[in-house]
């Protein structure tokens, strides 16, 4: 490989207590979880629509709060985003029960769950954050960590305006691939099954409404995956995604012309703006949550989730996984936490992405250094933000 040299001097735009990198649902309840802490807050994301995934990817299914059994395990910003996701009327599936004082029998039989609309969902969660007090720096990038003595001290950044760093005490990755993680050097693994090919959009028909296709991976339990290309994807690299998006909107447009050529009413409304890509990158945790941890108790729990693929299932997140020791002061949420592979598609959706970034976002504006937070502490606050850490509590 050839390089060029340059010569950098780079200056430190911005300062602030807790960087946040990547807007989607983990690091919208990082940074609300943080200002609201009274931490100075930096959100970046570098679309210029919140949300990730659960908007410009359209993977628009709010997954269960509940177990399935009729019990609510995720509380806090999770409850708090997916009542804002229905402000104004859910898409499908609203959990009635959940919602309208339903019996537990009831509730067993309805899971809380909802699909919402995307794009009133980035506008609510902007709102929100900007009452909160949390800068939010749309079309930036993370392009390098500068690390001293353990910890990150800047995060170098990229957008319209050019290069530049921002100066930091605490750092939460909420990328989705570890991406941060990588750059200050922290031990990542990736996901040793692979990515199989979305092509998910929106349409309307004669009969109005707007549906939500789902083709590929389908984030649905009673929903089978349909395979629509050989290859799979570990999705880190920048020529695979074009690859991935190659692929999904040709398998998008050849669906729209099947079904256009026999309703023309048949209208393609919306595609995703991202690759909706599902496991990548995480860190290699303190300690990686596994499958056989179902029902199992953390003294250092930070809070739970449960299994949107069937009922039962409930994993408590301990604080552990969401940090490495190498880098001190950087914590990881969303589908990027400490997870082994057999638990890594329970961990990765919205629910879980909620309760792990409150978490984070909590101790970031607590500590710049995680190893030795008094964890007590954090778990303290959480409980005082409406967060049930434990499986009696």
């Amino acid at each position: 490989m050839e390089y060029i040299s340059e010569n950098l001097k780079t200056p430190i735009a911005k300062k602030c207590d807790v960087l946040v990198a990547g807007g989607g649902i983990a690091g919208i309840s990082a940074a609300l979880a943080a200002a609201r802490s009274g931490a100075k807050t930096i959100l970046l994301e570098k679309q210029f629509m919140l949300g990730g995934l659960g908007t410009c990817g359209l993977v628009t299914i709010y997954l269960p709060l509940c177990d399935g059994l009729g019990n609510q395990v995720s509380f806090g910003i999770a409850e708090e985003l997916l009542l804002m996701s229905i402000k104004h009327g859910a898409d499908a599936k609203y959990p009635k029960p959940w919602l309208e004082n339903g019996t537990k029998e009831e509730k067993a039989k309805r899971r809380f769950e909802v699909q919402y609309n995307p794009y009133l969902f980035a506008i609510l969660a902007e709102k929100l954050l900007l009452k909160e007090g949390v800068e939010i720096m749309y079309g930036t990038s993370a392009c390098s960590a500068v690390c001293d003595g353990g910890k990150i001290k800047n995060i170098v950044i990229e957008n319209k305006s050019g290069r530049s760093a921002v100066e930091v005490k605490s750092v939460v990755d909420c990328t989705g691939d570890a991406d941060v993680a990588y750059l200050a050097g922290a031990e990542c693994a990736k996901y040793s099954y692979k990515n199989i090919l979305a092509a998910w959009y929106y349409y309307t028909d004669k009969n109005g409404g707007f549906h939500l296709k789902m083709r590929g991976v389908a984030d649905e339990a009673d929903n089978p995956v349909e395979k629509l290309v050989d290859k799979t994807f570990e999705a880190v690299e920048n020529d695979e995604l074009c690859e991935m998006t190659y692929l999904s909107h040709g398998s998008i447009y050849s669906d729209f012309v099947k079904h256009w050529e026999k309703d023309k009413s048949y209208a393609l409304t919306s595609l995703a703006t991202i690759p909706q890509v599902r496991m990548t990158r995480r860190i290699a945790a303190e300690y990686d949550l596994d499958l056989a941890d179902d029902h199992k108790k953390f003294d250092d729990s930070v809070g739970m989730f449960s299994s949107w693929r069937k009922a039962g299932p409930v994993f408590e997140i301990p604080f552990r996984s969401l940090y490495n020791g190498k880098v001190k002061n950087l914590a990881v949420a969303g589908r990027c936490f400490g997870v082994k592979d057999n638990l890594w598609d329970l961990s990765r959706v919205i629910p879980v992405c909620a309760v792990s970034g409150e978490a984070a976002g909590c101790a970031a504006a607590m500590s710049d250094d995680f190893a030795s937070l008094d964890v007590s502490k954090l778990q303290e606050k959480l409980t005082q933000n409406g967060v049930k850490l434990h499986l009696d509590d």
